[in-house]
């Protein structure tokens, strides 16, 4: 007779110490991030976000991007997206966005599904918006057979890794209020961009006139966690309601609310930030040297993109994990976290070098 396996055995199932380029979200939490949120356990505290460490999260946005914003912290990118779209479009309402964008590709058709609005789309050379793009799609409120353009999202860096600048993000917002609609700034990787920039996050948001974003933690050390903050109050005033109608209500909300602390109290969300963008430029510089690897788009924040022959592409991901972006051209997609090391990235450019000279 067989012993039963011991179910109560907690242990590591894996090795701490194997990263890859997959993705920033395969880093695990940054420490100063699991140490709040063991300070926030014990003992009660209110629900549904009328704790303490919630509280002061508000004052902490403050600090971002101005004392009107308004912070509601949800479970996931793709609950905060819709619920944010949400509150900025009517039930006849469209939302304009890049082909690329992440709330167009990578969310199961949540914004139509769930939301029940209408992306029109707009194929962009490098994943950034221009307002003469924004024109191809920016149309025909008066058409009762056309969905009505209400938003412009726009994604902060994108999903292309390239990075609006200030200037960028002004020119969209002025433009789009100037039609009548509303701005939308996807900031799963924020902090990545401001990093790059080398300015406050309030630069290319609330000081331009943004109206609502969806600010990112997970991608730069939080557990789980991100947050809505509504910039312009007067344009989505029934926030807490569609939070709860969607499903992003979380009931133990001072366990998002003390990781944010963490992050955003002091300057973890920059060091975090500066670090993984630093190990893009490495990495990006040593690709430069490998002949028959070409980088497709500027390199400015944690992503490199490249293209490289597919069988090499397949033996080097039995040596280290990433993703083909598109797999018929032969490109893929590398991105470093807040954990990457320079080790890491020199043992991974070793490997492509060996693999490129096998081919």
């Amino acid at each position: 007779m067989t012993t039963p396996p011991d179910r109560t055995d907690a242990r590591r199932r894996h090795d701490p110490d194997v990263r890859g380029f997959a993705s920033d979200n395969y880093a695990g939490a940054h420490p100063e991030v699991l140490a709040a949120l063991a300070l926030a356990n014990g003992g009660h505290q209110t629900a549904y976000g009328e704790d303490v460490y919630t509280d002061h999260l508000q004052r902490i946005m403050h600090s971002h991007f101005g004392p009107t914003a308004e912070t509601f912290p949800v479970f996931n990118g793709t609950g905060a997206n819709v619920t944010a779209l949400q509150s900025l479009t009517d039930r006849w309402g469209a939302v304009i966005c890049a082909e690329s964008a992440h709330i167009n590709v990578d969310e199961g058709g949540a914004p139509e599904r769930m939301a029940g609005l209408k992306l029109l789309t707009v194929p962009t050379p490098d994943g950034k918006l221009t307002p003469e793009l924004i024109d191809r799609q920016a149309y025909g409120w008066d058409d009762e057979h056309r969905a009505m353009p209400q938003v412009v999202s726009l994604t902060q860096n994108t999903e292309l890794g390239t990075v609006y600048t200030v200037d960028e993000v002004r020119a969209i917002v002025d433009h789009a209020h100037g039609l009548g609609m509303k701005v939308h700034l996807d900031g799963a990787r924020i902090a990545n961009a401001a990093a790059a920039l080398d300015v406050p996050m309030r630069a290319f948001t609330n000081a331009v006139g943004v109206d609502v974003l969806s600010y990112g933690g997970t991608k730069n050390g939080l557990l789980f966690g991100e947050a809505i903050v509504v910039l312009d109050p007067a344009v989505a005033r029934h926030m807490k309601h569609l939070r709860k109608m969607s499903m992003q209500l979380a009931s133990k909300m001072r366990f998002v609310s003390a990781q944010f602390e963490a992050l955003l109290a002091k300057d973890l969300w920059l060091r975090n930030a500066r670090h993984a963008n630093a190990m893009a430029q490495r990495l990006a510089e040593g690709v430069r040297q490998v002949d028959g690897v070409e980088i497709l788009y500027p390199v400015q924040a944690n992503a490199v993109f490249a293209r490289l022959p597919q069988e090499v592409t397949r033996r080097l991901q039995q040596r280290f994990r990433f993703y083909f972006w598109d797999e018929a051209a032969g490109d893929v997609r590398w991105m470093c976290a807040f954990d990457t090391t320079e080790d890491d990235v020199d043992a991974f450019l070793l490997a492509l070098k060996e693999e490129m000279a096998r081919a």
